[in-house]
């Protein structure tokens, strides 16, 4: 069978089979125009549905509830521990800081790791958890050690920015984290204050020696670019790669609620590139991973590389893969979108595991080829970058 039409099958089975499924959740009403849908049998029975046999019959070894309409498999989820961070980065959280859900509201430890086991064993191979600062939750050496414990994952990640990583790492890396991401935007330590509202340039700093002593490779260093404010430093974060074996990764400023986003503070990735080929013009393109959010690069010589996360300029949209759980336990299938599932009211309702993967997988379902495009993100209701996990 020819691949497209494959594919356009793909997607009328995928959306077919989710709204199949019978969970009480409101994603599986009728569409409009679409006659109301007869009694459906019990979910054990339709686990089975036209969905997988059209993936087992066409060899697609994942998932059917973590493939969305496009074919895109969903393998790596991002699990917020917590919406409080010792820092105030003004790209991610309001000067004058966001209402925190009460703690009665919050994903349990005992519910996070529910939900990741559920996740895994549906064919989710990488998780990474992110905050607010996920390193200022009292358990997470616990957390990590947890998910470790889960057969099929294969890597257990962290986005941190680096205050409390030097002293928690060696602890974290017996536990099983296995990758590293690292918040940084400035190497100047005035401007580091300036920036996130706090000191704490030089613990950043030794966190990121501690995690090369111990061996992490890449460390993956977070630079969010913002015209006016670091985009004269792309050169010096670059030259750290020449002796340290870093993956300095340049973000596009992207716009949240309450981050003050403006189109002219954007440095678009080709004008950071072409910054970068002034001064390097021998910077070699590296072969892209599939699903990755990154463009790679390296200098020939240099132990480390750089990248560019494109959301802005150049979507990747299409390659997508990634999941989100907010800290109070809700599913958000892209980070540009406004529309949640609550897994955490499911869960505290009773919902088996068959009903979860309904409610997961008619969310999954809904997934839109793309996001929309920087304006129409800038003027949509959304929640600000802290509450998402960044």
């Amino acid at each position: 069978m020819a691949a497209q039409p494959v594919s356009r099958m793909l997607r009328l089975v995928l959306r077919s089979s989710v709204r199949s499924c019978s969970s009480g959740a409101p994603v599986t009403q009728p569409r409009p125009g679409e006659p109301s849908q007869p009694a459906v049998e019990p979910l054990s029975s339709q686990v089975p549905s036209r969905r997988r046999q059209f993936l087992r019959e066409h060899t697609v070894p994942f998932s059917a509830f973590l493939t969305d309409g496009f074919g895109r498999r969903h393998s790596y989820l991002r699990i917020s521990l917590t919406e409080k961070c010792n820092l105030r980065c003004q790209y991610c959280m309001p000067e004058e800081g966001v209402p925190l859900t009460p703690k009665a509201d919050l994903l349990t430890t005992g519910e996070i790791l529910t939900l990741a086991r559920l996740f895994v064993k549906e064919g989710v191979d990488k998780i990474r958890l992110t905050g607010g600062e996920p390193l200022i939750r009292p358990d997470v050496v616990d957390v990590v050690a947890q998910l470790h414990r889960l057969e099929g994952l294969r890597t257990i990640g962290i986005t941190t920015n680096g205050i409390n990583l030097a002293r928690l790492l060696p602890q974290l890396q017996k536990a099983g984290l296995s990758a590293i991401n690292i918040s940084l935007d400035t190497l100047v330590p005035a401007k580091f204050e300036f920036i996130v509202r706090r000191k704490g340039f030089h613990k950043v700093m030794e966190g990121i020696h501690k995690a090369i002593e111990l061996g992490y490779h890449p460390v993956k260093v977070n630079c969010v670019v913002m015209r006016g404010l670091n985009e004269d430093e792309l050169l010096d974060f670059v030259a750290l790669t020449e002796g340290l074996p870093l993956d300095v990764r340049f973000i596009e400023y992207m716009p949240f609620d309450g981050n003050k986003w403006n189109f002219k503070k954007m440095v678009s990735y080709k004008e950071m590139l072409d910054t970068l080929q002034q001064q390097w013009p021998e910077l070699e393109k590296l072969p892209e991973e599939e699903s990755s959010t990154a463009k790679a690069f390296k200098i020939p010589g240099f132990r480390g590389q750089v990248s560019f996360i494109t959301s802005m300029s150049e979507h990747f949209c299409g390659t997508c893969n990634r999941l989100r759980i907010t800290a109070d336990g809700n599913l958000k299938v892209c980070l540009f979108g406004n529309s949640e599932v609550s897994l955490r009211d499911h869960l505290r309702a009773g919902a088996s595991e068959e009903e979860l993967l309904c409610i997961i997988g008619a969310a999954v379902g809904r997934k839109k080829r793309q996001h929309a495009g920087m304006f129409s993100i800038s003027q949509m209701k959304n929640r600000p970058m802290i509450l998402i996990g960044g």
